[in-house]
């Protein structure tokens, strides 16, 4: 993952050379604070906090030069949001951020050991349904009868039911095949599927190989991106402050990225992504002047949001019955991420 996860700064979220979070774990912090001033959370204060695809999250406070935090950070990479969310269940992380699909399956399958305390909003760019080089598939609407993948319990269900509808299709007239990231590219570029629906990574990978896009969720994503935690890390006064001072870092972070440092990120993903520093460059441009990545507080619109996308996967039976998604969000940490988003604005 995934409103599309989900970037740059974070659509990226699916990269094909990163598959478990056990392949990618690094560390940053320090005893000192920056010009923001200290975020009242100790040095022997730890968080582990997931990444997908790639560590977007602990780049961006590098070339912004806010990774001196005062606690210290593991950012371990994960290849979906919905791998990040299984891993914040069982207490493997503390922080997971996601698309807004994830968490609703976590819902629909039965116990939740998290809440959802914060909103990262970004492009909806590279969110793509796309068929091979040589298809003779023009459109949604050819896709009637076809082998359709999609990298199940992400934005890729929601936005290809949307796209289906708009083009007077349901999901019965297609046949939908769930898929890893990984696999679902594979499929494509193989001929086992006739079209696939993906985001970040994996549609720049298609492209390279000469995947031709037939339909973007451009339009039809919110691009918001939950970040989600535990209850027991709200009750810890310390990791409280540590997230919230981390949350207003980040918000900082890409404002000073768009601010002319586009290419210092744009070396860094490149690098990640496997791909050239110019088509680096360009997408991160083209994303960030799409919708600007912003960090922000819990609103009734972003749970409105998710609410919808919920309703979406009732209809196509993604999920058994319907899912309250309020009960998914908490504003325990609306307060101190307000404070620390305003401390650092000035």
């Amino acid at each position: 993952m995934n409103r599309a996860l989900r970037t740059p700064l974070v659509a990226v979220v699916a990269t094909v050379t990163v598959v478990t979070a056990a392949l990618s774990t690094s560390a940053c912090g320090s005893s000192s604070t920056d010009a923001g001033g200290s975020s009242g959370a100790p040095a022997s204060v730890s968080l582990k906090i997931g990444q997908t695809g790639w560590a977007a999250s602990q780049a961006a406070l590098q070339v912004a030069g806010l990774d001196n935090t005062p606690y210290r950070i593991e950012w371990p990479v994960f290849s979906g949001g919905d791998q990040q969310l299984q891993a914040l269940q069982s207490k493997a992380l503390d922080v997971a951020q996601s698309s807004e699909t994830p968490p609703i399956f976590v819902a629909a399958g039965g116990t939740v050991n998290f809440t959802q305390v914060a909103v990262q909003t970004a492009s909806t760019l590279l969110q793509e349904v796309v068929v091979g080089k040589d298809s003779s598939i023009t459109s949604i609407k050819d896709l009637k009868g076809k082998k359709v993948g999609y990298v199940k319990n992400t934005t890729a269900a929601y936005f290809l039911n949307e796209l289906l509808k708009q083009n007077g299709l349901s999901w019965t007239d297609i046949e939908s095949r769930p898929v890893s990231p990984n696999d679902g590219l594979a499929a494509l570029q193989g001929g086992s599927i006739d079209a696939f629906a993906s985001y970040g990574n994996t549609i720049i990978q298609a492209h390279a190989g000469g995947a031709k896009t037939i339909g973007s969720g451009e339009n039809i994503l919110s691009g918001n991106f939950p970040w989600s935690t535990t209850k027991a890390l709200l009750g810890d006064a310390a990791k409280k402050a540590a997230l919230a001072d981390l949350l207003a870092r980040l918000d900082r972070a890409y404002a000073y990225i768009r601010d002319g440092h586009l290419a210092d990120y744009a070396k860094r993903f490149a690098a990640a992504t496997k791909q050239p520093e110019a088509s680096a460059v360009q997408q991160i441009t083209q994303q960030e002047a799409q919708r600007p990545t912003h960090l922000g507080v819990v609103t009734p619109a972003a749970e409105q949001s998710q609410q919808r996308v919920a309703d979406s996967f009732v209809d196509i039976k993604a999920i058994p019955a319907a899912v309250k998604v309020s009960d998914l969000w908490s504003t325990d940490l609306n307060s101190a991420l307000q404070s620390a988003l305003e401390k650092g604005g000035k």
